[in-house]
């Protein structure tokens, strides 16, 4: 059964008529979006979309960089902070402890907490200065405040007999904040490597030919429109081209996401990067480097990428409240207590204290903790969180889009029916196909093969093998002769379904199946119907989605039968289907225009857009990497049913992360007023060591509390 072996002309109907020119149309694609971003684009010497990337090949290291900043700045300043604690007279009254006294012993927590500032809150500072001239105080302005404040002071009680200061507070304050903030790191950090994905799809090499048949190894970046290249069985195509000579079965399912190879001739357009089958092509190029389709895709990941808002983390909107209600209730402690009893040592104190405890230690751990229990929670769930802003955004999630081929459907052929003639069965049938197929690589033929494999069966032997050129083949077996093929196999030999086979090839014809008929020269044995199968959990996921009250869409480049077949046994009623991969991430932009949270479920690269437009892209683990790449959401089991456990985890860790914060932020209600002197008349006055208490406090219930989600089922 080699690339003509079976007609599928019953199935072939039901495909876009202008697949060829859908191709065209494709490669042709506007360059206008891509010249916005010159910038990000090697010289067009360069030729091929290897090149594209180049400009973001430093985002992943970066931001590895940054994460490896705050774990070593944290470990070094922890090791530091241990003299401070243990020369500092408040730790020693509370511990009820003496440390051996050493020369100049009064002087280790300044000369300590000194290199600490510098070294581990100097970097906090830097951070702040954007969110200061954005005018958008957020967690870095109010650490840089706290810490700034309790610097200062600390180093003039040092020098000017102040009192003691607030080193001990300063020093595990930016442990805590560099603690955080690694945990912070650690959770966003994913790899920027979509564009690099896509570009491992374009061969390095071509073989062009010259004269005839003499063919010259080129680099792909040489190849000019016009050139002839010869591609060899397997090999990918080097470049968009028209199909000049030879024929054979190309997989486009990397670029188009049609699961069935598609057979190509002399005429045919094909694309850089798909992979070609069995046969021989000679390919006149029509499109090179920036112009292929491929390339085409790679600018939309590329600007989907750089449309994606810039969206403020819980924690960090709190940290900008406190930060004001910080300086107001700083300066209402000034002048309430300058005019109470003129301005003195007390009022300085009571304003730094207020400055200090406003930023509570476990503030910089209330959203970090939760990230990295629900990141490991959902590796345990078989997923695996790239990008935290997309689990956070899951909670607010109305439409789940879910591309077919490969996420909803397994996205290879299988068995989907099998109808019998009176005296045979299902595996009879199977067992003597797998046995008439056992030679052939064609898909139809592996998916009897790998049925007939499940099942345990063992063909039986078959002797004086043909193939039938746009029929199917022939064998035989106890001198009877049998036919495997399609409907022009029963035109050869006049044979036509009665009763129900009749019924049954109608049914399959009506999904969009294809229908293949295990025959003897004068009748119909059994029918055999061909679909890329549903995945056995899928229709489970897409009531648990539509229970939840998330809508459930299909976008697909398959053809509207199709997808409606596969849609009607799903019970999704919103379908795309027809959807060319420059089109997709324009689905999800209709529905966010409609005001609507998208999330995006896909597998191959024509969905890589689209994962990254959506505002939630998660990809299907099995499929491409350049999916994997470009979404923030990757379901490590392939399994759909794990589209619901994100929503669940989503909410269930935003709850937590609304919890800790009022632990960690909540108790300064309290603590701020008493910290100003608010209740001084009635002998009640909050003292910064009582205030570093209750800091603490609220950090062991933050850490707690966040333990506690570990408890969720998901």
């Amino acid at each position: 059964m080699g690339e003509s072996k079976h007609d599928n002309s019953q199935h072939e109907k039901h495909q876009p008529q202008q697949h060829a020119n859908d191709h065209n149309a494709h490669a042709r694609m506007d360059h206008s979006a891509h010249r916005a971003h010159q910038g990000h684009v090697m010289p067009a010497s360069k030729g091929t979309p290897h090149a594209d990337h180049s400009a973001h090949a430093g985002h992943g290291t970066d931001h590895t960089g940054h994460e490896q900043l705050f774990r070593v700045r944290f470990w070094w300043c922890l090791l530091l902070s241990i003299p401070v604690l243990l020369y500092s007279g408040m730790i020693q009254m509370w511990l009820g402890f003496n440390p051996p006294a050493l020369p100049f012993s009064e002087w280790i927590p300044f000369v300590f907490s000194v290199i600490i500032f510098a070294y581990g809150g100097i970097p906090f500072m830097q951070m702040a200065v954007p969110e200061i001239q954005e005018r958008k105080p957020g967690m870095m302005t109010l650490i840089s405040l706290a810490i700034s404040v309790a610097f200062v002071y600390s180093v003039a009680a040092q020098f000017l007999n102040l009192g003691e200061g607030f080193f001990w507070e300063l020093v595990t304050l930016i442990d805590i904040m560099l603690l955080g903030h690694w945990l912070e790191m650690r959770s966003v950090r994913q790899a920027s490597g979509a564009l690099n994905e896509l570009a491992k799809l374009m061969p390095d090499t071509a073989e062009r030919i010259h004269h005839g048949e003499v063919t010259e190894t080129v680099p792909v970046s040489a190849l000019k429109n016009g050139d002839l290249v010869l591609v060899r069985p397997g090999a990918s195509i080097p470049a968009d081209g028209e199909v000049v000579d030879g024929h054979s079965n190309v997989s486009e399912a990397m670029i188009t996401g049609e699961s069935k190879p598609v057979h190509k001739m002399a005429g045919a357009s094909v694309i850089a990067g798909t992979i070609n089958g069995d046969g021989s092509l000679r390919v006149r190029v029509t499109a090179t480097g920036n112009e292929t389709a491929l390339a085409g895709i790679m600018r939309l990941v590329e600007q989907a990428q750089q449309s994606k808002s810039k969206t403020q983390v819980l924690a960090d909107k709190a940290a900008g409240w406190l930060f004001y209600a910080a300086i107001a209730a700083a300066i209402i402690t000034a002048l309430a207590w300058t005019i109470v009893a003129g301005f003195n040592l007390e009022v300085l104190t009571r304003v730094v204290t207020v400055l200090v405890i406003a930023c509570p230690h476990a503030l910089g751990l209330a959203v970090p903790l939760v990230v990295a229990i629900t990141t490991a929670m959902g590796a345990r769930n078989g997923i695996l969180v790239r990008d935290r802003l997309a689990l956070e955004a899951a909670r607010e999630i109305d439409v789940v889009i879910f591309d077919k081929t490969g996420t909803l459907t397994q996205g290879q052929f299988g068995v989907a029916d099998i109808a019998t003639a009176d005296g045979w069965d299902a595996n009879r049938v199977l067992s003597l196909a797998a046995a008439l197929e056992g030679d052939s690589e064609h898909l139809i033929a592996q998916a009897i093969r790998r049925v007939a494999r499940e099942r345990k069966l063992t063909p039986p032997l078959v002797e004086d093998f043909s193939a039938l050129k746009g029929r199917g083949v022939q064998a035989s077996m106890d001198n009877e002769l049998y036919y495997v093929g399609g409907p022009r196999l029963l035109e050869m030999l006049s044979l036509t379904p009665q009763f129900h086979l009749a019924t049954f090839t109608e049914s399959a014809n009506q999904n969009a199946q294809t229908v293949v008929y295990l025959t003897t020269k004068d009748k119909i044995i059994a029918a055999i119907s061909i679909a890329d199968t549903i995945r056995s959990e899928s229709k489970q996921a897409i009531e648990n989605l539509q229970d939840m009250g998330i809508e459930v869409a299909m976008l697909t480049g398959d053809s509207r039968a199709v997808a409606n077949a596969v849609a009607k046994q799903l019970g999704i009623q919103r379908v795309f289907a027809e959807v060319l991969p420059e089109h997709k991430d324009q689905k999800v932009i209709e529905l966010q225009q409609q005001g609507k949270h998208v999330a995006m479920v896909g597998d191959g690269v024509n969905d890589a857009p689209a994962l990254t437009r959506a505002d939630v892209g998660i990809a299907i683990g099995g499929g491409t990497d350049v999916a994997i790449e470009s979404a923030g959401i990757v379901l490590v089991n392939s399994n759909p049913l794990d589209v619901v456990k994100i929503f669940k985890l989503s909410r269930a860790s935003y709850t937590k992360m609304i919890q800790n914060l009022w632990w960690a932020a909540g108790y300064n209600i309290f603590a701020i007023p008493l910290a100003a002197g608010a209740l001084a008349n009635w002998g009640i006055l909050l003292s910064p060591a009582v205030g570093a208490l209750l800091m603490s406090l609220s950090t062991i219930v933050v850490a707690l509390n966040a333990q506690l989600l570990r408890r969720e089922t998901l």
